[in-house]
């Protein structure tokens, strides 16, 4: 009897264990909320910092970025859903890029939630992604939004004159890039 009890216990409190170490207690900001004032590290390499519209090295704040609207994903390098949802995403920056009315205006970028800069390299390589990716080695940003699963989209109204609305907080494939395209650019209402 006391060995069944073990068997059933012991596997219970496995599952609390674990599910507690990967709690936080921040909060995921939604759509229609502000986007956290998180200091994101500046991309390595100048080209990424001049799409952006960043000057120097260091770290940014999402509302120092040049532009009307700001896609972020928040991704893994080792999460499936994030390699099976990077040429989608790839595609998404390319519409976004050949655009003539959208390039200066909507950026993308992605945060790599606990991936060192090396392993950051290796799925930008592997996925052939032209945006900037930026580490995130220590989780900071990862937990500042609310410790979210990958890949985790958030999009951004940028506006100088008020607190950066997220106009889309969700975990999960955009699916299809063209009609994600024209839900955030309808969301956003872009002059």
């Amino acid at each position: 009897m006391k060995k069944r009890i073990a068997y059933v216990l012991v596997p219970l409190m496995y599952i609390f264990l674990t599910a507690q170490v990967g709690r936080t207690a921040d909060h995921i900001p939604l759509s229609g909320e502000s986007f956290p004032d998180v200091s994101i590290p500046s991309p390595e390499k100048a080209s990424e910092r001049d799409y952006l519209g960043l000057t120097g090295a260091g770290s940014f704040n999402v509302s120092q970025i040049k532009g009307d609207l700001a896609i972020i994903e928040i991704f893994s390098m080792y999460c499936p859903y994030c390699q099976k949802e990077a040429p989608i995403v790839n595609e998404l920056y390319q519409l976004i890029n050949k655009n003539a009315d959208l390039k200066n205006r909507v950026k993308i970028f992605g945060v790599g939630a606990g991936n060192t800069p090396f392993e950051v390299n290796v799925f930008r390589n592997r996925y052939n992604v032209q945006f900037p990716l930026i580490s995130d080695g220590s989780f900071a940003v990862h937990k500042a939004v609310g410790g979210v699963r990958t890949p985790y989209f958030f999009v951004i109204q940028l506006d100088p004159d008020r607190p950066n609305k997220l106009i889309y907080s969700k975990v999960g494939s955009i699916q299809d890039a063209d009609r994600f395209l024209d839900k955030i650019l309808h969301e956003a209402v872009l002059k």
